[in-house]
């Protein structure tokens, strides 16, 4: 029988990273003040456009009404049940005969309209791609169906541990009444309130082309693109005034760090999370950061998983998470274990917390993070759906035009003092909260004992003891 350690000898090292260069696009305004990117990549006859209504103009969840939460949201899926020209199914037929795929979604700082298509028929698939976004009817039967969908889906999240985890956990760690600690599709409350007239007044609200930007990537050789889409928006009327307001302080923490324990008795497993409110996309020390954050819980070897999964067994796996908005979106840790290891299990994640800033960087975990987000860089921009998607990111955050350029030198670069350097400046154990969706009587003591921060304990209806 062979040796088993020479057969790991001969197993082949991994390379030096190949030349990447991310596709040059151009830029342009239309006279309506309409933002266009256009990105050529060939041999992508596949096109993809997005139009992007930015969040520095108040496009996304961030800037609707408190007492309207999730309204963007239900816009942007109502936008495609039918047209001032064209109920829905006509308008799927007119896509479907163009082979294009249209719809919109929106997020906490963008709303975006998007069309597929292939290049021999943009032209045509442009003019339909504008009456989609310009032009929504907003049947209030439609919009009634859309709110009733999205009222069951909340009901649901109450019975999905994790979704209920992920609901918990803004709120305990963002200030009361801040955008962020609400759920971006709304809660039952506000969710209840929506109708045509909400979403028709959010839709006028949000569409104004100086506001917005739109991209175009895939193989453009010889397609006169800006005369395409200033053939379908050039006619865009820019509003007179925006009339949308921005809070000041979206991303507000709370005060004082908490332990919350969504009670779920008998329950064989936790969800847990753990963190506090992080940073925005365009801080200073994002590469650093991207690095640190990957060897802290990005990895499968990344500290927190080789300790909870392979050492301890605790749970299948472990990750930590940077979500980078506008402004400072939640630094969060996620995972879930066996009931009776819940306490252990938190205990070991706010040790790797508070060591990330403290112990020195490993010179094997260092390449590791750096090689892995420098190798996989190339592999997010195979399509022009994913081109497209990057360039998003640079229009919705406000970043230069070369980030994406800069990005691999710049991961490169990162040293373990900057990593070091990083975790002191965005993770803060002392100041973490903690969410708990498991049973109480398991974990409650112990997570007390340890001096977290104030407890409590939540009982959702139909999961009470009243029930047992």
């Amino acid at each position: 029988m062979s040796d088993p350690l020479a057969v790991l000898d001969q197993r082949p090292q991994p390379g030096e990273p190949r030349e990447y260069d991310f596709p040059d696009f151009e830029r342009s305004t239309l006279d309506n003040g309409l933002t266009l990117l256009c990105c050529h990549v060939p041999g992508r006859p596949l096109l993809q456009a997005q139009l992007i209504v930015r969040g520095d103009a108040g496009g996304g969840g961030t800037s609707e009404a408190a007492e309207h939460a999730g309204a963007t949201v239900l816009t942007a899926r109502a936008m495609s049940e039918g047209t001032t020209e064209r109920d829905a199914v006509a308008f799927v037929e007119a896509a479907e005969r163009l082979g294009s795929e249209m719809r919109a979604s929106a997020g906490w700082d963008s709303l975006t309209v998007n069309l597929e298509v292939p290049r021999s028929h943009l032209a045509a698939a442009m003019e339909l791609f504008a009456e989609l976004a310009l032009q929504p009817s907003f049947p209030g039967r439609e919009v009634e169906r859309l709110r009733d969908e999205r009222l069951n889906d909340l009901q649901q999240v109450m019975a999905d541990a994790r979704r209920r985890a992920e609901k918990a956990f803004p709120a305990v760690i963002y200030a009361v009444g801040v955008p962020y600690a609400r759920p971006l599709g709304g809660v039952e409350e506000t969710v209840s309130r929506l109708d045509r007239d909400v979403l028709e007044a959010r839709h006028a609200a949000l569409m104004r082309p100086e506001a917005s930007t739109l991209i175009v990537c895939g193989d453009l050789d010889e397609l006169p693109v800006e005369a395409i889409v200033g053939s379908a928006f050039g006619e865009w009327p820019a509003a007179a005034e925006n009339g949308l307001a921005l809070p000041a302080a979206p991303d507000e923490a709370a005060a004082g760090r908490r332990v919350v324990i969504v009670d779920r008795p008998a329950a064989p497993q936790s969800e847990i999370r753990v963190g506090h409110v992080g940073t925005s996309r365009r801080t200073d020390d994002f590469h650093a950061l991207s690095v640190m954050n990957a060897l802290l819980g990005g990895l499968f070897n990344s500290r927190l998983n080789m300790l909870l999964r392979e050492e301890r067994g605790y749970t299948y796996g472990v990750n930590s998470t940077f979500d980078m908005r506008r402004a400072a979106g939640p630094f969060g840790v996620r995972c879930a274990v066996e009931s009776d290891v819940t306490a252990p299990a938190v205990a070991d994640i706010m040790a790797e917390l508070g060591r990330i800033g403290e112990d020195p960087v490993g010179d094997d975990e260092l390449d590791a993070a750096r090689d892995y987000l420098i190798g996989v860089f190339p592999l997010r921009f195979e399509t022009s759906a994913q081109v497209a998607g990057a360039l998003s990111g640079l229009v919705v955050h406000g970043l230069p035009d070369d980030e994406l350029d800069r990005y691999r030198p710049a991961v490169a670069a990162v040293t373990a003092d900057d990593v070091r350097a990083a975790a002191e400046a965005h993770i803060d154990a002392e100041a973490a909260s903690i969410v708990v969706v498991g049973d109480a009587s398991v974990c409650e003591t112990e997570l007390r004992e340890a001096g977290y921060g104030e407890v409590e304990v939540i009982q959702d209806e139909g999961f009470g003891p009243a029930d047992e």
